[in-house]
């Protein structure tokens, strides 16, 4: 018989072993000073609430394997519902609201939920829809009032009598999950999570990053509360839109840190190019603050720089890990290192070094291929030190994705005894310490007469402008004759304006495209006010949006 794994069991653990310390933490608003007032659960507190709320659900009509899709704001209550739906064996449902609204209800559709437990205006947008979802019969309305729609409240799963719950038994090859992609390269797909790998990414990141119980951390994601919940770490829901993270409010994030003695921080690149600015511009330090993760695309060299000028400890630091919402964590590196060692060749067209592989996490460079791969006796390795598509295999690899067999089979590659390896759908070569170097994602690869140009190399030859902020390198035409075409994103007030400073503009970069070998053969520059990126990260450069956008300025 398969073990009995339930990633809410170590909630359960958590209560045990520190049932006063605090679990969550949030900011419920401001006193008649204006300093913040912070509502919080402790972990005793946060799984009882957790067993009452799942005991309702079972009562309700909740069971193994129903999917409810959550749809609450980051708060106590988020953090609370997805671990009681955990305990009840429901497949849990996340899907970024800010992904648009035509997105979201094709990834509804695909799902076919069978409730939603969410806030007043996603129930009343199910109702006007209700055609879309004819299953969706066990809806709950949290976070304010239950209008014409029926069905249960946050408040009504609270009376319930949980004082004999147990949590279901459920196997580490049970869905607990599905985890929809940014749709940064395609359509958003369901990458459907175990019970078991979400237990090996809770154990990876913890024993990589040494992450001690007792610690606090803010997290600019929500789903990394979980992780803290699973480790005896406290979490502090930051005051702002995770959907928005490039307009986050960078003295709220270092309130938050003052308040509460954070000592950890996960957020996307852009929450920490703007905390990163603000401190550099005012002096500010950040405090109790002695690691950050970032994750969710590369972070360019000057937002670690400006992180690391920022830690009052000198023991503090920036780490990168790197995956994807199918494979999570793969490889991690300290801005330390970057700084040192690596961020000279990466300026130099090498690409991002996304470091060392985790333990237990398995990684291969070989030939780049369209179409699915049957199994890994198909593959060939690349050179050492070439490019090539990476693919992983790690015991938080996902194995599918939501009735999508297509899709799968496109992504995952069969090995001996049952194992796979995922590919990352990325590029990237591993040097002679075993690092390994992020490249571009395959579907931005620009192919012309004269060979494939990698995004990440090419761009990084441009950003070394001190006026472009970013950069994208998109290819015109058909492939494998694309003309490439580099779209600069200038630092703010350093837009050209008129035809001279234009013209300045391109020339100095030019100067800088003919020095390198990578892109010499960029003859195109346009300007770009904002790039266009992905709502989750706000980082993402969504290219296939800019490629036409391109051929469009070209005619």
């Amino acid at each position: 018989m398969a073990d009995v794994v339930n990633i809410a069991e170590r909630l359960r653990e958590s209560a045990r072993q520190w049932p006063q310390q605090k679990a969550v933490v949030f900011p419920q608003g401001r006193d008649h000073a204006g300093r913040v007032t912070y509502s919080h659960l402790t972990f005793q507190q946060l799984d009882e609430e957790s067993d009452r709320l799942a005991q309702g659900l079972i009562d309700y009509g909740v069971r193994p394997g129903t999917r409810i899709v959550l749809m609450v704001r980051p708060s106590l209550e988020f953090i609370a519902l997805t671990f009681a739906l955990f305990k009840a064996g429901a497949v849990v449902v996340l899907i970024d609201p800010g992904m648009g609204r035509s997105n979201i209800f094709r990834c509804l559709e695909t799902v076919e939920p069978e409730g939603f437990v969410a806030i007043p205006i996603v129930q009343a947008i199910r109702v006007l829809n209700r055609r879309k979802f004819p299953q969706a019969k066990l809806n709950v309305t949290v976070n304010g009032a239950r209008w014409f729609w029926g069905g249960q409240t946050y408040v009504d799963l609270l009376q319930s009598n949980a004082s004999q719950f147990r949590t279901v038994a459920t196997t580490a090859t049970d869905s607990a999950a599905i985890i929809f992609t940014s749709g940064s390269t395609g359509p958003p797909k369901g990458v459907v999570y175990e019970h078991g790998m979400f237990a090996a990414q809770v154990d990876l990141l913890r024993d990589f990053y040494d992450i001690q119980p007792g610690e606090v951390d803010l997290p600019g994601f929500p789903l990394f509360a979980l992780f803290n919940s699973a480790m005896g770490v406290t979490t502090v829901i930051p005051d702002m839109d995770p959907t928005k993270p490039a307009q986050v409010d960078p003295l709220k994030i270092l309130e938050a840190i003052r308040d509460q003695g954070v000592t950890q921080a996960f957020g996307s690149p852009a929450i920490w190019n703007r905390v990163g600015r603000h401190c550099e511009q005012t002096g500010e330090k950040l405090g109790s603050l002695r690691r950050v993760l970032s994750a969710g695309a590369p972070v360019p060299i000057h937002v670690l720089q400006r992180m690391m000028a920022a830690f009052e400890h000198d023991d503090a630091n920036i780490h990168t890990p790197y995956g994807a919402t199918e494979s999570l964590p793969v490889a991690s590196i300290s801005g330390r290192e970057v700084l040192t060692e690596t961020a000279e060749q990466s300026r130099r067209g090498a690409g991002t070094c996304v470091g060392r592989l985790f333990p237990q996490v398995k990684a291969r460079i070989v030939e780049i291929t369209d179409g699915p791969i049957g199994h890994i006796d198909e593959v060939r390795d690349v050179e050492p030190g070439q490019i090539g598509e990476i693919i992983v295999q790690a015991p938080s690899a996902t194995r599918e994705y939501f009735r999508l067999p297509d899709a799968t089979a496109g992504a995952k590659v069969a090995d001996a005894d049952g194992r796979f390896w995922h590919r990352m759908g990325d590029t990237g070569w591993l040097d002679d310490q075993s690092r390994l170097w992020f490249c571009g994602r395959k579907a931005h690869i620009v192919e012309t007469t004269n060979g494939r140009m990698f995004t990440i190399p090419c761009e990084a030859i441009f950003n070394e402008h001190s006026h472009v902020f970013r950069s994208a390198l998109v290819g015109v035409g058909a492939k494998p004759q694309q003309k490439p075409v580099i779209i600069i994103e200038p630092e703010p007030g350093h837009f050209p304006e008129s035809d001279g400073d234009r013209a300045r503009f391109e020339s100095e970069l030019r100067a800088l495209g003919q020095a390198s070998e990578l892109t010499k053969s960029v003859e195109t520059i346009l300007f770009h006010r904002s790039l266009p990126v992905d709502i989750r990260h706000n980082v993402k450069i969504f290219r296939e949006k800019l490629a036409p956008w391109a051929e469009g300025q070209l005619k």
